[in-house]
This record gives structure tokens, sequence and C-alpha cells, in this order.
């Protein structure tokens, strides 16, 4: 976090509130109180649906929550106005917590079924609302309550709660976008089921965002209530709040902290521009053409077309240059002997189809063993279990003599166990370096996220990408992803490293290089699983071979003994028939 720029919001913050007595007339604070409650409902929102990508069409629900707590508590119970505010955004953020803590624990709720879900929780809500004594159907009026006196005036007292909201808002999205938790939500956003293998505590995280979220619509809906002094439920929970917030948050750019304010302010001074005058419908119109064209041709936002004329490119070094950075690894002894990994009876099955069927093996501490076996045999779907990927429908998984079998697929990552993909799986709106350091802050002990991308840049150049740390994975070439995948793993400072067909792809050359790296990593102390097809890098690098077939283990050995077996052999050539 840099303290400049949380010092510049409160500064900004602190100019504004001087407005009340500039002797300006009474519409200004009204404007300025509307930039601020949109920027406070926008800024809400991208914490939720920018950050993680669970797109939300159900913000008016919690915004309704919170404008409806302090309606009923302010005008039906005679509370004083302050003390209805933390009751609004506590009321938000318990609707919000209670429905994530359900949908966030089935993985089929994502994309189209989340969005629809909580518009179909904005209709619900706002039929219980309309059918019990919280409204009751004639709306609430505010009109009496009792505002405290911050301003010259009432008006000026509802903007500087406003603008209080606002300046609190923005500096939440820039610290949750400086700190962990926010390279957690931007991974979740890029692929979660990887996020959670390495070390983010994906479920988490999200209540967090969404808890914050609705927080943060609760106290923007409770300074409405009096803003408009009598509340419907039609006016709450109409289309317009969510919709508002999304374009927003899109024509100022969802990746960026300060997107969401910067596109309230833009969102709302358009449509003042364009509706203020006589001709109001063709001003609708033409605003609406506006956001249109800029979601066409601003993908990333006005901040995000601001972030691609400011990067800066690469230095021309050399692509494969090699630099003599060795990054320290776990510090994990010579082979030993000892077991680090020792998996009994592991079954899995998908639809009926059985993908691992009673394996039992261990992983002896300093060695790299070799698991090989034809296609379809069960080694990507071994690695998948024992890193957390997939659960196991039965058996027990040891590592350092602790059961991680049923366990959350964080959790094998912080016990120091750390993969690649066959299919590299990078977080594709991150820059290479921010890939290794999300590795670094989650894997194993774990660290903050300044020292995460200080230490990030060892294993990018350990890997050879050091040209190319600050460029997206998709400017990377399929050698190079692989490499990636590979410093991304290593960053976790692993005890336990499963590679899965990393050479897969690679032109003879690659492959020697890889061979090389992969005996670097194994001499500097970390132990592997190395799944390959590539018979010569096996023999190569493996002190041990197992061999599945069908999902079941049918050999174990050195490779020139397992490649004696009558049984590898038939899997892999087949049986003559007469």
């Amino acid at each position: 976090m840099k303290p400049r720029i949380a010092i510049s919001i409160l500064a900004v913050g602190a100019g504004l509130a001087t407005v009340p007595w500039l002797g300006l007339p009474a519409f200004y604070e009204s404007f300025l109180y509307l930039l601020c409650h949109w920027i406070v409902l926008a800024i809400s929102w991208n914490i939720l649906s920018g950050y993680t990508g669970y797109f939300s069409f159900g913000h008016g629900a919690f915004f309704g929550a919170g404008l409806y707590a302090t309606a009923f508590l302010a005008g039906k119970q005679d509370w004083p106005f302050l003390a209805t505010l933390p009751a609004a955004a506590l009321a938000a953020a318990l609707l919000g917590t209670a429905l994530g803590a359900v949908v966030f624990r089935v993985a089929s709720v994502r994309g189209e079924l989340f969005a629809l879900l909580t518009l179909a929780v904005t209709f619900v809500l706002a039929t219980i609302i309309l059918n019990t004594p919280i409204d009751g159907g004639p709306g609430v009026y505010l009109i009496g309550v009792q505002l405290p006196r911050l301003g010259p005036s009432a008006n000026a007292s509802i903007y500087l709660m406003g603008l209080a909201a606002a300046v609190a808002a923005v500096l939440l999205a820039y610290l949750i976008h400086a700190a962990k938790l926010g390279a957690g939500l931007f991974a979740i956003h890029d692929d979660e089921d990887v996020a959670e293998v390495m070390g983010v505590p994906t479920y988490r995280f999200k209540l967090w965002a969404l808890a914050l979220s609705c927080a943060l619509a609760g106290i923007a809906g409770g300074i409405h209530a009096v803003f408009v002094s009598y509340v419907t439920v039609a006016e709450t929970f109409s289309i317009a709040v969510p919709l508002g917030v999304v374009l927003m948050s899109i024509l100022g750019g969802s990746r960026h902290w300060l997107g969401p304010a910067v596109g309230a302010i833009a969102v709302t001074g358009l449509q003042y521009f364009f509706t203020s005058g006589e001709a109001a419908v063709t001003g609708r119109a033409l605003f609406g053409l506006v956001l249109v064209l800029a979601i066409l041709f601003l993908p990333g936002g006005l901040l995000g077309l601001l972030e691609r004329l400011r990067r800066k490119t690469p230095s021309p070094v050399a692509a494969d240059a090699k630099p003599a950075v060795q990054p320290a690894l776990a510090p994990s002894p010579a082979a030993s002997g000892t077991p680090l990994l020792q998996v009994e009876g592991l079954f899995k099955s998908f639809i009926g189809v059985r993908a691992l069927e009673d394996v039992t093996l261990e992983v002896r501490k300093g060695e790299i063993l070799g698991l090989v076996g034809p296609n379809g045999s069960g080694k990507s779907t071994f690695i998948n279990v024992v890193s957390g990927h997939y659960r196991a429908d039965a058996g027990r998984i040891r590592f350092e003599g602790r059961d991680l079998a049923g366990a959350d697929g964080h959790r094998f990552a912080r016990a120091g166990i750390a993969r690649t993909y066959q299919i590299p799986r990078p977080f594709a709106q991150m820059s290479v370096i921010e890939n290794v350091a999300l590795a670094r802050m989650f894997g194993g002990v774990g660290c903050s996220r300044a020292e995460a991308l200080a230490e990030a840049a060892e294993f990018v150049a350990f890997a050879g990408l050091g040209p190319h740390a600050q460029a997206r994975p998709d400017a990377l070439n399929l050698h190079q992803r692989k490499f990636l995948e590979l410093a991304r793993a290593l960053a976790a400072r692993p005890k336990l490293l499963m590679l899965d067909e990393v050479l897969s792809g690679l032109t003879p050359a690659e492959i020697d290089e890889a061979i090389a790296m992969i005996r670097r990593i194994r001499d500097r102390g970390t132990t592997i699983v190395f799944v390959e097809h590539i018979m010569r890098a096996v023999v190569a690098l493996v002190d041990r071979v197992v061999v599945l077939n069908h999902g079941a283990l049918i050999a174990e050995g050195s490779a020139a003994e397992v490649m004696r077996e009558p049984a590898v052999r038939a899997a892999y050539l087949g049986t003559t028939h007469a």
C-alpha cells in the first residue's frame, strides 16, 4: 500500500467538505450528494462483481435492505438517524452473507446462474417488505426525522454524510486492491479453481467481498432514505440501481480500484447533461449511445485505456537469456527414504467412470518419482486429487503425517504442495510477475503482497522470463507459458512439486532445457512427482517409477525394471490374440 494515495483520498474529501460554506446554491449540494451516492454504490458492487467476477444483478436488494432498515427504524420506531446507519449496514451484510454462505458452496452457481439468483432475491425481498409492517403498502415518510447538524443546512448535512461514505468507500476499495485480499479476489475472477489450489481461501474471500459490498450498499441506502424523504418499494427495488452501478463500473474500469468512482462521476454527469435540457428524450438516447460505444470499444474502461497507454515496452533482452539467479526453495533433505506423501486406497470416479481405483503409493523426501501410464490411466486425476483440485471419493492422503483427504484445496497448498497444469492455466488478466507473486503470497507459509512481488522477480528470472515480467500470459508462447507455470509453482516454496506433463508440446532443445531446470530444482531440495510421456526425460530424471493403467497401480520400481513388466508392456502396446 502507498500511504500517499490514502492521504490524497482523505485530502480530496477534506477539500470537498468545505463546499457547504462557500455560499453556493443548494442545487450543487444535491448534485454532489448524488455523485457521492453513486460512487458508494458503484464501488460496493465492484468489490464483489468487478473483483471476483461473480456478476450480481441483485445490488438493489442490498441497497433496499439498508434503505428500509433506516426508514423503518427512524420513520416508524423513532430511532436517532445516525443509530440506524450501522443497522442498515448490518441488515444488508447479513442478507448478503446468508445468501453467499449457501450459494458459494455450490460450484455450479456461477456466471449467469449467480446473476439470476441475486435478481430473484431482489423480488423476494421487495415482496416481503411490501406485505409486512416494514412498509405495508403506502410507503414510509421520513420528513420528520431529525438529522445531525453537520453543516449549515439539512441539505448540507446529507451531502456531508454522503461525502464521508464516498471517501470511506474509495479508501476501502484502494486498501482491498493493495492487499492480499484484492490479489486473491482477482485470482478468483480469472480462474477460481486454480486460485484455490494455489492457496487462496476462495470461499472465505468471496464471503468477505460480499459482506463488505453489501455493507457499503446498506449505508448508501440508509443515507439515501432521508435524502428522498419518502420511501416506496417500487422506487427502491427498481432495475435502475443494478443497471446503473454495472454501467458505472464497466465505464470507469472494474479492474481498477478507482474505476467505479470515475464511472459514477461520468455517468451521473452525462445523465444530467443529456436530460436536463428541453430535449430530454433525445438526451436519453444519446446517453445510451455513449454508454454502448464505451462498452464496445473500451472493454477495460476509461482507466483501463489509460493503463494501456502508459504501459512500458519491455526491454529488448533475448527471451531465452538465462540469468544467474538461483532462488531459495524449500529446505528438504536429499533423498532419504523417509515418506513425505503417503496415499492409501485412493478412489475417484466421474459419472460412473472409475478414474482412480484403490491407489496406494508413497513419495519419499528428496526424490523424483515418475508417474507414467497410457492416456486415460489416471495420472492427471491423481495429481488433481493430491493437490486438492478434486476431492477423493475414498482413501487417505497423508502429507508429513497429516491427513488432507476431504480438506479444501487451499489447505493442500498451505501444507507445502504445489503443482503445474498439463495445459497452462495462468491468470489471464495478471502480468507474469503478478502470477508468480500470487503463489508466493498464498502458498506455503505465505507473505505480504510487497514481499511476494519482490521475491517473485527471482523466480521469474530463474525461469528465463525476466524480459516478460510485466507482460500478460497471452503474449507468451507455449514454451514460456509452461515455464511460467513452473515459476509460479516454485514461488510457493513447495516441499512437494507435482509436474503434469510439463514437457508436452516443447521442441527437443526446449525439452533438454526443461530437464536441466528440473534437475536444478531437485538439487536445491524439492521433492518432485513427474508425470510425463516422453520416456527419455523420465529415464534421465526419475529415481523411481510408478505405472498406472485404468486408474490402478500396476507396477513400481526403477525405469528399467517396470518397462520389463508384462503388465506395463500390455498397457502401452496391447496384447496379441490368436
